[in-house]
């Protein structure tokens, strides 16, 4: 069985609204509607007719076997602009002390923030539930893609790279943190303003204290989730750790989810990357094992596969040339994986 990274299509809005009712994403909604205009800004976003600010790339993993959509991704080349600010708690230490007791204490304090010239976000990775634990590791696979692309195209994004994780939520897809604080402050419930605040942020900024947050003063149940990775989380987590993200000590203010971030040109796959040309002949030993992207026909690509590297030319298993469409002489971009 073969397995292709590839653009998102018109075609594709079927089996993503089927993807999509298997989780509760919300940059990933199951509503056609809001799928077409994700496949629609995805395509303008390819071809490079949007500006930087308004591009969202969207990745389908591709089951060419059977012909089925089973997993994506998502690139925001800008989260955080004048019109639509990044907002994010930074959580900093407040030192208090009394000579009259001989008593201090370091307290945790959240403090907004609202970012109006923001990173470049990731986001959107969904594998469908009959496919994970396979042994082509394809959560690895449309997780790492993206980065390819930003290897391939490195203007077209930000210095910065940012991915929000989802913290552990009670059985009804609560989260403690937004009872304790967030509905206190909007009189909304978590779902409401979470799906509301992708397209309206005003109230955030407008409704959010500016003063420090102590969180000693929140319910334990909310003190504990700030800043943790949930369960099904933690695979996506371990991943970016890999190739050089890091908590920032920043989290979201809905859920309290830790930020991670890494500097693009930092990120292993990035910075591991390179051209070469395509060569086909010779006996390779194919002992590495690589990312590959192309672009083809305007088209963005990429696969994993075993490769044969020297004197800056690469081979491919004849398989694999074919499925991506290359031939002798053009150029892919490769990425050394362990």
């Amino acid at each position: 069985m073969s397995f292709i990274v590839r653009e998102a299509e018109e075609s594709d809005l079927d089996n993503l609204y089927a993807l999509a009712k298997q989780f509760t994403l919300l940059n990933l909604p199951d509503d056609k509607s809001v799928l077409r205009e994700k496949i629609e800004r995805s395509i303008n976003s390819f071809s490079g007719t949007l500006k930087k600010e308004e591009c969202e790339y969207l990745f389908i993993l591709e089951d060419l076997e059977n012909e089925n959509l089973v997993g994506t991704s998502l690139i925001m080349a800008k989260h955080g602009t004048p019109n639509s600010p990044h907002n994010f708690f930074k959580i900093e230490k407040r030192n208090r002390f009394s000579e009259d007791l001989g008593v201090g204490f370091i307290h945790q304090v959240l403090k907004f923030h609202a970012d109006t010239d923001g990173p470049t976000e990731i986001g959107g990775l969904l594998i469908d539930y009959h496919y994970r634990r396979r042994p082509e590791k394809l959560g690895r696979l449309i997780s790492l893609s993206r980065f390819v692309f930003m290897g391939m195209y490195p203007e077209r994004f930000e210095e910065r790279v940012l991915c929000e994780l989802t913290p552990p939520l009670d059985n009804d897809g609560r989260s403690d943190f937004w009872e304790a604080l967030g509905r206190r402050f909007t009189g909304l419930p978590y779902q409401e303003a979470d799906m509301l605040s992708q397209n309206h942020k005003e109230f955030i900024s407008s409704l959010f204290p500016e003063e420090d947050i102590y969180l000693t003063l929140l319910e334990s149940k909310a003190r504990l989730v700030v800043g943790r990775v949930g369960t099904k989380t933690k695979p996506a987590q371990h991943l970016l750790e890999k190739i050089g993200f890091k908590y920032t000590h920043e989290v979201d203010p809905f859920d309290g989810g830790p930020h991670y971030a890494c500097l693009l040109k930092e990120i292993s796959v990035v910075s591991k990357g390179k051209w070469a040309k395509v060569e086909t002949k010779g006996k390779p030993s194919f002992d590495d094992q690589a990312l590959i992207g192309c672009t083809i026909n305007g088209q963005f690509r990429a696969a994993a596969s075993s490769i044969n590297v020297k004197d800056g030319k690469i081979m491919l298993p004849e398989s694999l040339r074919k499925t991506l469409g290359v031939e002798e002489g053009m150029e892919v971009f490769y990425s050394l994986i362990d």
